[in-house]
């Protein structure tokens, strides 16, 4: 198993979540099909990677609705890694997303946490 191709994110809306991750996070959108159900299948990347993918899930019901923008608790459960931090912060930040401090310099590399449009956090990251 040489890596996981696909993450779930339970969204409010497709749309809303589209614009978000291809917009101001700069993803490309990698599937857009409509299951005939009333749900879609949609996944998206980061520009170039070809691995991991997140797929947006629309919540359908009540306990899925209450776990939108909470999936893990509060914590930082998702990592962006990034080869021009300061490029892309800058480009994120005019975008509106929100990030939660400023950039801070670790041994592991430089990082600040930000949120999506949901709430669940993130990690801008170049690594050291």
């Amino acid at each position: 198993m040489p890596h996981i191709a696909l993450v779930t994110l339970v969204v409010r809306d497709y749309d809303e979540a589209l614009a978000f991750y291809t917009g101001a996070l700069g993803f490309e959108l990698v599937e857009d099909t409509d299951r005939g159900d009333g749900s879609r299948w949609v996944v998206v990347r980061p520009v170039g990677t070809t691995s991991t993918g997140l797929l947006l899930a629309r919540a359908k019901e009540e306990s899925q609705l209450t776990s939108v923008g909470a999936q893990t608790g509060g914590r930082v459960g998702f990592f962006l890694h990034t080869e021009d931090f300061a490029g892309d912060h800058r480009r994120m930040r005019a975008a509106g997303v929100r990030f939660l401090e400023e950039p801070r310099h670790e041994t592991y590399g430089t990082v600040a946490v930000f949120e999506d449009l949901y709430g669940n956090r993130w990690d801008l990251l170049q690594p050291a």
